[in-house]
């Protein structure tokens, strides 16, 4: 089995300062093969925000992926926004903004999905979808894509959906993605994508806000993925007071081995 930990808009400036040391206590003892962090690490980009945020990072007990979100890029810097946008995640978090890891059976590619000239709304870059495909190709284990931005969305969400989501979707559907990942809407939501006729599904897991005090009428959660048996079995982990503890356990079948 391996175990990865799906946790996204921490949001260190807006965040809730009791659930840290729970989120770390939760996190360290699922004894995670993984951490995926789907970006909005900090609420505006700023300095102290990334400290906070590296240094949550740097006390997890296993490796961490990481990708920025819309929130890890200035807002109210529009010179820094459009000339140096990634500064401070560079420098804090990784110079590689759309990092690759294989973890036994799971391969995990991700997509900087942030926009610096269209801050909220996000967008795809085609050399990124054409190496997520590139490096799933041949290999046989679980693919998986992680980006900040959903790919669809529920009706109630008052955001944008990123343009080409759609189109880029059945890209990724035909290069055999198995799961994609994301944040964003500080919602949950697991369930397989709409399947297209001679197309494999795709699983989402989109979880909400690890730590934000913008809760949007959900709790804060995060995701433990076990993929085990050919299939994903997803945990969903949400704060009860100054803890977390399991809300629901759903199996989904992945697409057979190739």
């Amino acid at each position: 089995m391996t175990r990865i930990i799906h946790i996204s808009d921490l949001h260190f400036g807006a965040d809730d300062a009791e659930l840290i040391e729970p989120l770390f206590d939760a996190v360290t003892g699922a004894e995670p093969d993984l951490i995926a962090v789907s970006g909005d690490l900090t609420q505006r980009a700023r300095s102290s925000q990334f400290r906070a945020a590296r240094a949550f990072l740097d006390r997890l007990p296993s490796p961490w992926i990481c990708v920025p979100g819309n929130h890890d890029i200035p807002l109210h810097n529009p010179l820094m926004r459009w000339t140096i946008p990634y500064l401070n995640y560079r420098r804090f978090v990784d110079a590689n903004l759309a990092p690759t890891i294989t973890v036994n059976d799971v391969r995990v590619h991700t997509l900087n999905t942030s926009d610096p000239y269209s801050w909220q709304k996000g967008r795809l870059r085609n050399r990124q979808i054409t190496s997520a495909c590139s490096g799933f190709s041949g290999f046989d284990g679980v693919r998986v894509l992680m980006c900040h931005h959903p790919f669809s969305q529920s009706p109630e969400s008052h955001k944008q959906l990123m343009p080409k989501a759609e189109e880029t979707l059945s890209r990724l559907a035909d290069c055999g993605t198995d799961l994609i990942l994301s944040g964003h809407l500080h919602r949950w939501w697991a369930e397989p994508f709409v399947q297209r006729k001679g197309v494999g599904r795709i699983l989402q897991v989109h979880v909400g806000t690890g730590l934000s005090t913008r809760r949007r009428g959900q709790e804060n959660d995060f995701a433990i993925l076990d993929f085990v048996d050919g299939g994903c079995r997803v945990h969903r982990m949400v704060a009860e007071g100054t803890r977390f503890r399991e809300d629901s356990v759903a199996w989904h079948q992945l697409n057979p081995k190739r």
